[in-house]
């Protein structure tokens, strides 16, 4: 085959592509910063041609414009995962919200639950064979263009070349756009005493030769800098970011002692700066992996001494944890929350560890609380819980009775709060 004449016959503009998207169509957009953001500006510019096209995807890095209120009746968002983006339109009903959990994504692409119409992805240019990457994001995004009936690739010459089970030749893709623009970036977070402190007390938990998982935001980049001392540590992980980056060449993260992929740092998706992109451009160590063999718990567990960090909105002295609604407003998704607390959970010496701060809202309200908001959904089960860690120490909780939990969780809630968590704890307790 003369892939490049194949290639070459294939390519249209941004405008053509869009206008090969009809009503009706479900388009499952590419993942993060992985979005190809040339096409769907083309695709909002093409709003008038279109009534009812549902648009799915998790986290949006762009600016999700398809959900504003005068895309009504041309665009409908389905949210597997809620952002900043895409918040408000869920809460006023443009769109709505598909619980799942992350691995368990491609089953719904795969198996006829949301049958994909289109696929608007990212690529990194073809190699010498044809191949392009799906560079920074593989997760759901490459499940989902081989489920789909129309593939439309931006081809950017900057998207990062990743390695793993991270590619598609020229000829199973409809359409490409070229591009060259810069990959969105996602800059590390202020780190204050509060996070620093949580950090400082995870980084406790984790020994040498664990393999962690690491979420999105502040408190995960606090324990990165807790780790410095640690030996041989490796990364199975959703999704890393900078602080991975430092570690690695620091020595820290040598993935010598992983029990599978050895030598490897397995993930399913990236966001960072152009420091990590440029680490993970043909790095042979980084690998990337489908979401639902790299967040399967079944995969998780075969990792010894696993270590899984994720955070949340609220935890009740029962240990039940709510990472994504504010009472009935759905505010973020699962995620992989529940894919790492149950593969770390099953792993040999392996620990889940839910990290948050105390207090919200400026110290006026306790994450840690007697009864769960009305309305709230519970992400992470009491059975499922090991640890929860805020500023002011850890609460272990595998094993202990209902009486043994809300102790442990009142002694490292904020002491503004500890009396009246008390009071509940005592008369629920009777003591």
């Amino acid at each position: 085959m003369d892939w490049q004449a194949v290639y070459k016959n294939k390519q249209i503009s941004a405008v053509e592509a869009a206008e090969k998207i009809k009503s009706g169509d479900r388009v499952v957009i590419g993942h993060a910063v992985s979005e190809p953001s040339e096409i769907i500006q083309a695709m909002i510019k093409n709003k008038e041609q279109y009534q009812n096209v549902e648009i799915v995807h998790m986290v949006p890095m762009g600016k999700g414009e398809y959900t504003k209120s005068e895309m009504e009746s041309h665009f409908i968002h389905n949210a597997l995962f809620v952002g900043g983006a895409t918040r408000k339109a869920i809460r006023e009903g443009r769109g709505d919200y598909t619980p799942c959990f992350f691995y368990e994504i491609p089953r719904l692409f795969r198996q006829g639950y949301m049958p994909v119409d289109v696929a608007l992805i990212q690529l990194s240019s073809p190699d010498e064979h044809g191949y392009c990457s799906f560079g920074l994001s593989v997760d759901y995004t490459k499940p989902g263009a081989e489920a789909a009936k129309l593939i439309i690739a931006e081809v950017n010459e900057q998207m990062p070349r990743t390695m793993g089970d991270s590619f598609i030749h020229v000829s199973e893709v409809d359409y490409f756009v070229n591009t060259s623009r810069s990959i969105i970036e996602l800059q590390p977070p202020a780190l204050g005493d509060v996070e620093r402190a949580i950090g400082e007390n995870c980084a406790t938990l984790i020994e040498d030769g664990a393999t962690l998982q690491l979420g999105i935001g502040a408190i995960p980049d606090a324990v990165l800098m807790f780790l410095k001392d640690k030996k041989d540590l490796g990364i199975h992980s959703e999704m890393f970011s900078d602080g991975v980056v430092e570690l690695v060449k620091a020595g820290v993260i040598t993935n010598k002692k992983k029990s599978i992929h050895k030598g490897k740092m397995i993930a399913t998706f990236l966001m960072g700066t152009k420091k990590l992109y440029n680490f993970v451009d043909n790095n042979p160590a980084v690998e990337l992996y489908p979401v639902d063999y790299v967040n399967n718990p079944a995969v998780i567990m075969k990792n010894h001494k696993m270590v899984s960090i994720n955070s949340c909105i609220q935890v009740d002295l029962m240990g039940q944890v709510v990472s994504e609604s504010i009472g009935l407003t759905q505010f973020s998704g699962v995620g992989g929350q529940v894919d790492y607390v149950r593969g770390a959970s099953m792993a040999e010496n392996g620990k889940s560890i839910i990290a948050m701060p105390s207090t919200a809202s400026g110290g006026k309200v306790s994450r840690i609380v007697a009864l769960l908001d009305e309305g709230s959904a519970v992400t992470t089960s009491r059975n499922d819980v090991h640890y929860v860690v805020t500023e002011y120490g850890i609460a272990e909780l595998r094993g202990k009775t209902l009486r043994e939990r809300g102790k442990a969780l009142i002694n490292i809630a904020h002491p503004d709060y500890r009396e009246s968590l008390t009071e509940e704890w005592e008369r629920r307790f009777k003591r």
